[in-house]
């Protein structure tokens, strides 16, 4: 009994519980759909009427959020499954899911941040730049635009959540290199 109980605190140490596996799985699953739904909302974003027709593909920052919303989809599938298996964790996985989960993070924080932006600017204008207001005009496309920006803000709070997670989980796995003082000019040298 002593050896069974061993080598389930052994499995769970290598590979992590299934409930933590499972917790790390579904929130990881959860930015993949609301992508998915950001991104179907802005594909249908188009309105036509009298003043002409304005579609998302006419504005390069919102073919960015789409862009960036199935870039992010992907990487949530393909990052759940990988985490949803049961193997143990070795330091390049690890760092391979900090970097990964970081640069998707910044990614979608882009993608939100110039859509709000350009969202902005459809509602307000600029008169400084002779920019006109179009929400007037096109209220059901600018309905629909910040429909999909609030929940790209919100895969943006799921991914700064990933990027906890896995930064937490390389840096307190795994120490930092060792340094050495006994160079003459007291500079620290890591060994690797």
């Amino acid at each position: 009994m002593g050896d069974l109980t061993q080598k389930g605190a052994l499995e769970d140490e290598n590979y992590g519980s299934s409930s933590n596996r499972r917790a790390e799985t579904m929130l990881r699953l959860l930015p993949m759909a609301l992508c998915i739904v950001a991104l179907v909302i802005m594909l249908k974003d188009s309105q036509t009427n009298d003043f002409g027709s304005l579609s998302y593909s006419d504005l390069g920052t919102f073919r960015y959020q789409v862009h960036a919303n199935g870039i992010c989809a992907a990487y949530s599938l393909v990052s759940a499954i990988v985490a949803a298996l049961p193997r143990p964790t070795t330091m390049p996985r690890a760092w391979i899911f900090f970097l990964l989960d970081q640069i998707l993070t910044y990614i979608i924080m882009a993608a939100g941040a110039a859509s709000t932006e350009v969202v902005y600017l459809a509602y307000k204008g600029d008169t400084a730049v002779t920019w006109s207001e179009t929400c007037g005009s096109f209220g059901g496309f600018c309905k629909k635009a910040t429909a999909s920006v609030a929940i790209t803000f919100i895969v943006s709070l799921c991914y700064v959540g990933i990027s906890l997670l896995s930064s937490y989980r390389l840096f307190s796995k795994y120490d930092a290199p060792v340094g050495h003082y006994n160079n003459k000019g007291g500079i620290e040298i890591a060994n690797y």
